[in-house]
């Protein structure tokens, strides 16, 4: 007998308007959904999660204790935020630690923060400077913190 209940899974919602960098040492660097062109922010991970060791008959694993991270935003020329990550960049492209909210709406329970360390400004993607190009593209790098409960032996 076939069941009457619906088996989906709620789906959940997004938000592009909830997606932010807040850096706690830099809140004028802080970039908000109104600082960015229509690919927002892209964040990546770098490196394992945990390792393998390989023995005569199997493996060994070994816990990372963090993965390199990189940040993408597609920042708009035409605003203030562009001209104040240019300025830092000739001052010190150091940001400190910071945090990367993603782009969920609040009633979504999906993933929840990240929590990035020694960030910094890496690169800038070529500007195009024809007027019809609005984009200012920074990568930021840091690292994301791993496997806690390694710590605890």
């Amino acid at each position: 007998m076939a069941s009457s209940s619906n088996p989906n899974v709620p789906q959940g919602t997004l938000n592009r308007l909830r997606a932010s960098l807040v850096l706690a040492s830099f809140p004028t660097l802080n970039i908000t959904p109104s600082f960015l062109g229509p690919d927002g922010m892209r964040l990546t991970f770098g490196g394992p999660v945990t390792g393998y060791i390989n023995t005569m008959t199997g493996a060994v694993t070994s816990l990372e204790p963090f993965q390199k991270v990189e940040l993408r935003a597609q920042l708009i020329k035409t605003q203030s935020l562009a001209a104040a990550y240019k300025l830092q960049i000739e001052n010190s492209a150091l940001l400190g630690d910071g945090t990367v909210r993603p782009d969920l709406a609040t009633s979504s329970p999906g993933l929840g923060p990240w929590q990035l360390s020694n960030m910094a400004i890496e690169s800038v993607e070529p500007v195009e400077l024809n007027g019809v190009a609005a984009w200012y593209i920074l990568t930021l790098g840091g690292y994301y913190s791993i496997n806690q409960s390694a710590w605890n032996g």
